[in-house]
């Protein structure tokens, strides 16, 4: 593993702090890992949906944008290998 050091300010350390016991998180770099794997996550997911969809001057219903994001996450957990 690479180290990688960041800097955040005092307050939102203090967010980061007290989340840690509260949702069960080891250490600042557990939270930290998962916070940017979701990250990248919603990243992909999004692309997905830009590319199923796109971006139209059309309005896109509120069940077509349930289908799309059932398709990019269906897509997601293949790449991933999660079922």
């Amino acid at each position: 593993m690479e180290t990688l050091s960041i800097k955040v300010d005092l307050d939102l350390l203090n967010k980061i702090d007290s989340s840690l016991t509260e949702f069960g998180y080891g250490t600042r770099t557990d939270f930290i890992r998962e916070a940017i794997r979701d990250k990248l996550k919603a990243l992909r997911k999004e692309q997905l949906l830009m590319k199923y969809y796109g971006a139209s001057k059309r309005t896109t219903s509120d069940k077509e944008l349930h289908e799309a994001g059932e398709k990019a996450t269906k897509e997601l957990a293949k790449k991933f290998g999660i079922d």
